[in-house]
């Protein structure tokens, strides 16, 4: 097999909206209660995967859920007319878009049995995330429903996963064995831990990882109590490169240490904290870029990329310790700004957005993989049936809820994915 890593991006579904339901999201707590625009944000998000097309990338996609949830609010003894706004916001959100937090993904080359490892995340955190793990479920099992994958349930409750957001892979190559790095949290003092170790733990069992090749790493409070609820707003790696924030983990020398000890061609890229503030990081979502490795031939010297918010470029600080960076003879050779601002006004940057797995792109349904005509046959449905503009007051009336299942439909019917509906 010819195993390449594959950026799969949730598309922005047309419920979009900025309810403001996740505590410790600094970004969506700011926007709360303001109107949305879902077909925009979807339109970002097709550019940004045209984007990695463009630069040589293999590009996959999710579709967005069902929404309201109606299987979820029956199960709560009520029905969408009839929940409070709570419940109506939760069982409408779209935050499946953010596909780092489908799962955790372990390729062929580091599990025991030789296949590539998937487990879908429980996000039982959130109320408005936690009812997102059965239609994810189903995806990923038509997705990866090859020979080559093992598609898992999620760890049980109370033990919370947020999928590949807490989850580092650092190999030579994509297509070598790896070490695995999964991060937890403690305490985030006023805001909640999402990611808990017993998870982390359970789903490297499952993966049935090489225990001399996976660490378990504790991210810190200071970095959680500052609105990075997810490791993937202090963090990212890619290949032999760790790029993070100083403050990211809570013993950062103990985790250099750890890692070198496994890796020592690893390069890790530190951003000092009296350079760029971790408010700063955070506001810019610095680190929830894509990292990438530009295919030979494409690239400057044949190096990284790093795909970033363009919040990042209009942070004084943030771009000039990048350019900086990219102008030195280190491994991060090109900086790609780009536009997901209805992404980001909710809380998810590029990183988010999307879902690393390393496959042959010939063992995925091709019906998940992406080409410029089918980015277009998705602009054409998005432009034509999503919803222009919602606020939070608007979600619950018929006409936007006829719209949203609208849409969706005319997705599913237009990509040949009517069984998922």
């Amino acid at each position: 097999m010819m195993l390449t890593e594959i950026n799969f991006d949730g598309i922005i579904g047309p419920s979009h909206n900025y309810a403001g339901l996740s505590p410790g999201n600094v970004a969506s707590a700011n926007n709360a209660r303001t109107a949305s625009q879902p077909r925009e944000a979807a339109l970002q998000g097709i550019a940004k995967m045209h984007a990695n097309l463009d630069l040589g990338l293999a590009q996959g996609f999710f579709m967005p859920l069902d929404r309201p949830d109606d299987r979820w609010l029956a199960s709560l003894g009520t029905n969408f007319p009839d929940a409070d706004p709570y419940l109506q916001a939760a069982a409408m959100s779209a935050s499946s878009m953010w596909a780092a937090n489908a799962a955790t993904v372990s390729p062929a080359p580091d599990s025991a049995d030789g296949k590539c490892h998937l487990t879908v995340a429980n996000l039982q955190a959130m109320a408005h995330r936690s009812h997102e793990w059965p239609g994810t479920l189903a995806q990923l099992k038509l997705a990866f429903a090859h020979d080559a994958f093992q598609v898992h349930p999620p760890v049980p409750s109370p033990f919370g996963d947020e999928g590949a957001a807490n989850h580092l892979r650092l190999c030579s190559s994509h297509d070598a064995p790896g070490l695995e790095i999964f991060v937890y949290g403690i305490t985030g003092g006023k805001y909640p831990v999402r990611q808990h170790i017993e998870a982390s733990r359970a789903v490297a069992r499952y993966h049935r990882l090489d225990p001399a090749r996976t660490l378990f790493v504790a991210q810190a409070d200071a970095a959680i109590g500052s609105g990075a609820f997810h490791n993937d707003v202090v963090a990212v790696a890619n290949e032999n490169v760790l790029f993070c924030h100083q403050l990211a983990f809570a013993d950062p020398e103990l985790t250099y240490a750890a890692i070198r000890a496994i890796m020592p061609e690893v390069e890790i890229i530190e951003v000092p904290r009296n350079i760029v503030s971790l408010d700063d990081a955070i506001a810019s979502y610095l680190f929830n870029a894509q990292l990438v490795t530009i295919p030979a031939g494409d690239g400057p010297d044949g190096g990284m990329a790093l795909i970033v918010p363009t919040e990042a470029r209009d942070n004084a600080a943030v771009w000039g310790w990048l350019e900086e960076m990219v102008r030195g003879n280190g491994p991060i050779r090109k900086l790609v700004p780009v536009d997901v601002r209805q992404s980001m006004a909710n809380g998810g940057g590029p990183a988010c957005l999307r879902l690393r797995v390393v496959a042959d792109p010939a063992t995925v349904d091709p019906r998940f993989i992406a080409t410029p005509e089918k980015l277009d046959t998705i602009a054409d449905v998005v432009a034509k049936t999503w919803p222009q503009s919602v606020s939070p007051d608007e979600i619950a009336e018929p006409g936007f809820v006829a719209a949203v299942h609208q849409a969706r439909s005319a997705l599913l019917d237009a990509l040949d994915l009517s069984e998922l509906v």
